[in-house]
């Protein structure tokens, strides 16, 4: 087993046994997207960081600064020590909403152009088998990714991780469909289909269910339309819950103001609503 296996398996026992302390801290990360669209992804590092540091006893999390570590080897946003056993390992934490979901960048851009080598329509197990452990395929499972999945329609979250080991198992078929064509997975085949501005290869099981995606990794692709993608919706088989299934959440809108406050008072007031703030936190593990 992994750290990161163990780390799972922990998460999921805490969020079993005390539901209101996932329940709590997502909501309140989820309220951010009442500030902006894009703010509550980068507050769920930290918030998530300090809810390790608060409520898994056995784990130390460090929040990765972005600006020192912009040219970072890894994709991590926060580092875990597990305190036991002293080993640590990277997470890179994904805010996203219920669909498209990106699990690694592929910076290098070389997932897609390997598989243009490989061919348009790859069948054979071996060949598939071999390219999984590729060096370009590399960083396919050394990922380690926890998405943060909201439905803000339905105001309900989950914590989803994508089964690597399991897709790479199950693949039974790389296609290639390129822009302007979808993948019918009734007739197995791809068909004209409007809306895609780039290709993509995409990999499915035995059964034509959707498995994952490498987007197109030209020179000109930005982070959207390239590395390693999948779908919460499409591949719902292939991930792991672990908040044991969606779980709903709700707005703080106390948060928002405290927010507006902190930003118009002193260090002085900080220091005095912190104090506050944890004695509220040694509240909430009592519960």
């Amino acid at each position: 087993m992994s750290a990161y296996d163990d780390f799972q398996n922990r998460f999921k026992l805490l969020a079993s046994k005390n539901p209101h302390l996932v329940i709590n801290t997502l909501s309140n990360i989820f309220t951010m997207r009442l500030i902006g669209n894009k703010t509550h992804g980068d507050l769920a590092e930290i918030g998530m960081a300090e809810f390790i540091n608060q409520f898994m006893y056995d784990f130390k999390s460090i929040h990765v600064g972005k600006d020192l570590f912009r040219a970072k080897e890894h994709e991590e946003d926060i580092i875990i020590i597990n305190e036991i056993t002293k080993t640590e390992f990277p997470l890179s934490l994904k805010a996203y909403g219920d669909g498209p979901l990106q699990l690694s960048t592929d910076s290098d851009q070389k997932m897609f152009p390997f598989l243009e080598k490989q061919g348009r329509n790859i069948t054979d197990r071996d060949k598939i088998k071999k390219i999984f452990q590729s060096k370009e395929f590399a960083d396919f499972d050394a990922i380690n990714v926890m998405p943060l999945i909201y439905d803000e329609k339905k105001q309900r979250c989950n914590i989803m991780i994508f089964d690597h080991k399991k897709a790479m198992s199950k693949t039974e078929r790389i296609i290639f469909i390129d822009k302007n064509q979808r993948f019918d997975s009734e007739t197995r085949r791809v068909i004209p289909g409007k809306g895609r501005s780039h290709p993509i290869f995409m990999f499915v099981d035995k059964k034509s269910n959707y498995i994952c995606e490498v987007r197109y990794g030209g020179a000109s692709a930005n982070a959207l339309q390239r590395g390693l993608w999948t779908h919460t919706k499409n591949a719902v088989s292939y991930f792991d819950s672990l908040t044991n299934g969606w779980i709903d959440y709700s707005h703080n809108h106390a948060l928002v103001t405290l927010f507006s406050l902190a930003l118009n008072s002193s260090e002085y007031g900080h220091k005095l609503a912190n104090e506050i703030l944890q004695k509220d936190i040694d509240r909430l593990k009592t519960l």
